[in-house]
């Protein structure tokens, strides 16, 4: 049983990084458990562990008394005097026991009492060994799957990827590297649980600062960010040294960085936005190429009523409403999105329009209405028309001659 014990400690000193001490202590609680057989009146047990060579020693505590009424846990004191040179009344007796006499059964209860206690160290280890990566990306590989949850093998530790904190579409196999936020430590009544998360918006910050230099050491800071996993990711950034351009810096000689990201994400859109004070200039940085007009902001409330073109609306809205609910995320404002309305020139309007133009160039109104009336609206319709033109349309040699005086002056000036 010694070279068994042995070979515990040493396993478990080596490969679990379990100190002996520790061991020793579970193993010799462990063996008065089951010494007892669990019951509390039966025989107090001491037991030693020698920790070079495994040999075990087990004593049987005994109250030295005048009548024994328990056997078990009593001796008489005419006994006593075998282990004891002078006992006294109250005094204990330790009495040698044999291993073996634990029986089987008691051996089996120890080694169950053993695995118990080494599943608790190793979950102590864990928390001990990761409280403080809280937060940071961890590399681990996968394992297999439980319930619609992926066990990951991080280090010597097992943790867990739960569906919830997964991005859609994305799937692994058992031996397949993973890179994932450890989120939190769920210290459950059965021990420490490492939750890891892909779909956690600090995830994709990890990354920008994993990747991007200027962000790890505070020249280029994100000052909001917005995501829907599996689908797009908007990153405001801004800079603290004039001479860096923060966009750039994120987005990498010929977009390296920022793909580099993409691809760790899966293909995941990350839309790299330059920061601004103003909310409706940052308005018009998040919903780029789509052009907001007509922005009114109403303060109080928090909110955004702005117009778009036609063609600017799937744009400014994207699919499922997706990139109106991200900028508005990323803004901290509510977004009230409408159709810019087109407005229908009649022809009445567009003479009127004409005829403005034309007495800017300084034609008399009447004049300008005659002009309007044969087609020349504006002084680029004058090109290549003559005195002798105007004349035969009803102007008199007068007319023609202050008409087109007027027209080359124009453009000349």
């Amino acid at each position: 049983m010694s070279s068994e014990i042995l070979a515990v400690l040493e396993y478990m000193e080596k490969e679990k990084g379990i100190s002996r001490e520790d061991m020793i202590e579970t193993i010799s609680s462990a063996i008065k458990t089951a010494a007892c057989k669990g019951d509390e009146t039966g025989p107090e047990i001491r037991v030693e562990i020698n920790p070079k060579t495994g040999v075990l020693q087990a004593w049987t505590l005994l109250e030295v008394v005048d009548f024994v009424s328990d056997p078990a846990t009593e001796i008489i004191m005419d006994k006593a005097r075998l282990y004891l040179e002078d006992p006294k009344i109250g005094d204990t007796v330790e009495r040698e026991l044999d291993p073996a006499y634990l029986g089987r059964i008691a051996a089996k209860t120890a080694e169950q009492a053993i695995k118990q206690r080494l599943r608790q160290f190793e979950k102590e280890m864990i928390y001990d060994e990761f409280r403080d990566q809280v937060g940071n990306l961890v590399t681990g590989i996968v394992r297999r799957r439980e319930r619609g949850d992926l066990i990951v093998e991080v280090g010597k530790a097992e943790a867990v990827l739960p569906h919830r904190e997964r991005v859609p579409g994305e799937d692994y196999v058992p031996g397949e590297r993973i890179r994932c936020l450890l989120l939190n430590i769920d210290t459950a009544s059965r021990g420490p649980e490492l939750i890891l998360s892909r779909s956690n918006i600090r995830f994709v910050y990890r990354l920008f600062e994993v990747e991007i230099t200027e962000i790890a050491d505070d020249t280029v800071v994100i000052a909001a960010m917005a995501r829907e996993p599996g689908y797009r990711t908007k990153v405001c950034v801004r800079s603290n040294d004039v001479k860096v351009d923060p966009v750039g810096a994120c987005v990498g000689a010929r977009g390296a960085r920022v793909k580099s990201i993409v691809r760790e994400l899966g293909g995941e859109k990350v839309d790299i936005i330059r920061h601004h004070e103003d909310p409706n200039e940052l308005l018009h940085e998040a919903l780029k190429p789509a052009v907001p007009k007509n922005v009114r902001l109403d303060k109080e409330a928090r909110r955004i009523y702005f117009e778009v073109a036609e063609d600017d609306m799937s744009i400014a809205i994207g699919r499922r409403g997706q990139n109106a609910r991200l900028t508005s995320r990323l803004l901290g404002w509510r977004l009230d999105i409408e159709k810019e309305e087109k407005k229908e020139v009649g022809f009445d309007q567009r003479m009127a329009k004409a005829e403005e133009s034309l007495s800017q160039l300084g034609i008399e109104d009447d004049v300008a209405t005659r002009l309007v009336a044969i087609g020349l609206i504006s002084a680029e319709a004058f090109e290549g028309v003559t005195a002798s033109d105007l004349n035969d349309a009803g102007f008199s040699e007068e007319e023609a001659t202050a008409i087109l005086d007027k027209v080359t002056a124009s453009k000349e000036s």
